[in-house]
């Protein structure tokens, strides 16, 4: 009789075939099979000139079928194999890994049989330690060229996984879907209502950032602002209500390039705060602390600054004179 590989002459039990196929071909032979993958349980069934096969245990595979593993355009087989992604089985072929996307990382890892030497469980199965979760997806897509990701499964999780595996289209497609799923910017502006609320809410300590609001005739009386970005707001109301800040602790605040007419600081608190290129036309600062406050370029034409502190204050490039008799200390 001849095994696959060597040529043996039968004798005994089945138990001492095994052993001899054992010894010679470096192996635990368990079963025996014919040509045909009959598993064979006794020795008697063996006749002349038999082809058998000898295994570890293992199902039978007739290395005929095997060998006619045929390719595609690619060069990439079509038998099936099996993946084991982060602990969960996925079973294609192999002209699916490779075929939608040839220069991915997935097609150089299959296109050839043991190239990369992948290592594999102890079923066979590939081992892939990436989440399985958004690995489906990415196969679904190499299936059949269609991006579909179901309810639960977060979007830029497939996209990693896709940017990981080197497969650039469809990456593309989920940078694309990703920026059209944001919602659109809210530019409309917000009510003095919302705004209290939204300053009364936050902590003395948080920075707030309210740059280009529409803060028409608000009322913040004695409101606490210290370290916010009021920057290029307009506080104008068209109606002629001006707006009322009165006693505001506006520490460090930056008001630059504000339309402030004829807002009401006074006594409020400006200490280091930056009013550059603001309009303060009739603006009422008495008793405001402007210490060290920025003021270059502002208009303050028709401005009551009686009273207030301006030591350190910065008056550069003054739109209008600043007359002495607007302040008084």
């Amino acid at each position: 009789m001849r095994l696959e590989g060597l040529i043996l002459s039968v004798y005994g039990t089945l138990s001492d075939l095994l052993s001899v196929a054992s010894n010679k071909l470096g192996i635990k032979a368990s079963c025996l099979y014919n040509g045909k993958g009959g598993l064979i349980d006794d020795i008697a069934l063996i006749r002349d000139d038999d082809v058998l096969y000898v295994s570890e245990g293992d199902p039978f595979i007739d290395p005929q079928n095997e060998a006619k593993a045929t390719s595609d355009p690619h060069g990439a087989h079509t038998d099936w194999l099996t993946l084991n992604i982060g602990g969960r089985l996925f079973t294609t072929t192999r002209s699916t890994l490779v075929s939608k996307e040839p220069e991915s990382m997935l097609a150089h890892m299959f296109r050839e049989k043991d190239v990369w030497g992948n290592k594999q469980d102890e079923h066979g199965a590939y081992l892939i330690d990436r989440s399985p979760e958004y690995f489906e997806p990415i196969l679904n897509y190499l299936r059949h060229g269609q991006l579909i990701i179901n309810e639960g499964i977060n979007i830029r999780g497939v996209l990693e996984e896709a940017r990981f595996f080197g497969i650039e289209q469809l990456a593309e497609q989920l940078e694309v879907a990703i920026k059209n799923s944001q919602p659109p910017e809210d530019h409309s502006p917000i009510s003095r209502k919302e705004f209290v609320r939204f300053l009364l809410a936050t902590p003395t300590k948080s920075e707030l950032r309210c740059q280009g609001a529409n803060l028409q005739g608000v009322k913040m009386l004695c409101s606490n602002a210290e370290g916010a970005s009021l920057k290029g707001c307009n506080f104008e109301d068209p109606s002629g209500l001006k707006a009322n800040l009165e006693g505001a602790n506006l520490k460090g605040v930056d008001m630059e390039g504000s339309q402030m007419t004829g807002i009401n600081l006074r006594v409020a608190t400006l200490k280091n705060a930056k009013l550059k290129n603001c309009n303060l036309r009739g603006a009422t600062l008495a008793g405001t602390d402007l210490e060290n406050c920025d003021l270059s370029g502002c208009d303050l034409q028709e401005a009551n600054l009686r009273g207030s502190n301006v030591k350190g204050a910065i008056f550069e490039e003054m739109l209008t004179p600043l007359h002495m008799s607007q302040s008084v200390r």
